[in-house]
């Protein structure tokens, strides 16, 4: 395993960006008038995950550190239910994209937990 010099370096981060980049092309195809609602909400909480991911590691506390793959993994459980509702709308055109980005959330979310436990026990 190589050795964490950066936030970078965290595969969870690198999930979180690559999740962010699915929410945003999935998204752009909502309806217009979406915009600043369910469209605008989505893409705050998936940008919410790899920014507290990082926000956390410059704490350089592992409490607070914890504290922020908490909220984290709570962004993407919102970012989860949000996806949820917009396929119920029918605000998804791209079934396959969001099958994909729905795996990418569960992925991450374990992840997360696995992270989190590894940071818990080590405090």
């Amino acid at each position: 395993m190589s050795e964490i010099k950066s936030y970078k370096d965290l595969l969870i981060w690198q999930k979180g960006i690559d999740i962010v980049c699915m929410t945003y092309k999935l998204v752009s195809s909502f309806p217009k008038d979406e915009l600043y609602a369910l469209s605008s909400q989505i893409k705050r909480s998936s940008v919410s995950v790899p920014s507290n991911i990082a926000e956390g590691y410059g704490r350089q506390s592992t409490q607070s550190y914890i504290q922020f793959i908490k909220i984290a993994r709570g962004s993407l459980c919102e970012l989860e239910t949000q996806l949820l509702v917009a396929n119920k709308l029918d605000f998804i055109n791209d079934e396959k994209l969001f099958l994909e980005l729905s795996n990418q959330i569960i992925e991450e979310s374990k992840m997360i937990n696995s992270f989190l436990n590894k940071l818990e026990t080590s405090k």
